[in-house]
């Protein structure tokens, strides 16, 4: 029998984190984090981490589980899901993946397998000196003249994402976004509902505006200097993410602190956009939209448990 799966998913700020406490509650389920920043530890505020406080005694993975200078891809993302699923499944529990990392959730979902791919170091080498010495917008113009498709999806600072389609590409001669493509044909071997939360567009970018003004207010900045003082570098994995990059260029001078915030904004809203635009080529998405409930969470609830009924989710559903 397939096993029970829920996704609870959509752009940064929409209010996932609350929503899958509710939803966890209402069907004996915990929680995976499907988040590329909140896996590692010292990443608190930039990263949006759920408080202790704030799981309501939900039991949560995959959040402070690695160091700022380990990396943390797919391969790794689903590892380490896939072991706290077999965990959640034997405690008579159900795993709602949460984030919006959708890479991340098509690869565990569809149970793509990325440990076959090719790969060439020398060559990946060469791309990553290029990267250092002309930057990585550099290696994006590259990609669209082979792969326009996969330049449009990958963000033009994402170096390592940017590599593997150009090492794919000199390796295979085929484009990777053909083969991302082909693998999302894959059928699912779960039994699951894949939720995506959204809003209105204008409202999604006031919500990341006040929570970037929320974070700096609580000590995003501090906490950057913290990881520095560390020994963490953006050329790390970890400080590729948003808030945190930005916030390094200022402490190196590079941006006054004044055009860090901005860029975060900015590149927050970006993503946000990018987001949606992913989640609507998926196949078998639910959308969610805020807007039709009256923003009631509770109404959402009783609307994901229906359609968790029509597709006949063996769950347990509190009384």
């Amino acid at each position: 029998m397939e096993k029970p799966l829920i996704i609870l998913t959509g752009p940064t700020a929409v209010g996932k984190t609350e929503l899958s406490i509710l939803l966890a509650r209402a069907v004996k389920g915990s929680v995976i984090s499907a988040d590329s920043m909140q896996v590692y530890r010292h990443m608190d505020i930039g990263s949006a981490k759920i408080r202790t406080a704030e799981m309501g005694g939900i039991p949560h993975y995959l959040i402070d589980v690695l160091d700022p200078w380990e990396e943390f891809h797919v391969m790794r993302f689903t590892e380490l899901a896939k072991a706290a699923m077999d965990t959640i499944y034997a405690a008579g529990r159900v795993p709602i993946i949460t984030g919006g990392t959708g890479f991340y959730i098509q690869a565990l979902l569809y149970d793509i397998d990325f440990t076959q791919e090719p790969d060439d170091p020398a060559y990946r080498k060469a791309l990553e000196q290029e990267a250092v010495a002309l930057g990585s917008a550099h290696l994006h113009e590259k990609l669209k003249e082979v792969d326009p498709k996969a330049a449009e999806e990958i963000h033009p600072n994402n170096q390592k994402r940017l590599i593997r389609a150009l090492e794919f590409f000199h390796l295979t001669k085929t484009r990777i976004s053909d083969h991302n493509e082909s693998q999302r044909q894959k059928e699912s071997p779960y039994r699951f509902c894949y939720f995506v939360l959204n809003d209105d567009r204008q409202r999604i970018y006031e919500r990341i505006d006040a929570r970037v003004d929320a974070m700096m207010d609580a000590g995003l900045l501090p906490e950057v200097e913290a990881l520095k003082a560390m020994g963490c570098t953006r050329d790390m994995v970890s400080m590729q993410g948003l808030g945190y990059k930005e916030l390094l260029c200022y402490l190196s001078g590079e941006l006054t602190l004044e055009e860090a915030i901005y860029r975060i904004k900015r590149d927050s809203r970006h993503f946000a956009k990018r987001q949606l635009t992913w989640f609507r080529r998926e196949r078998d998405v639910i959308w969610v939209d805020k807007q039709q409930f009256g923003y009631d969470n509770q109404k959402i609830i009783a609307f994901m448990e229906q359609k968790m009924t029509e597709n006949k989710l063996e769950l347990q559903y509190d009384e």
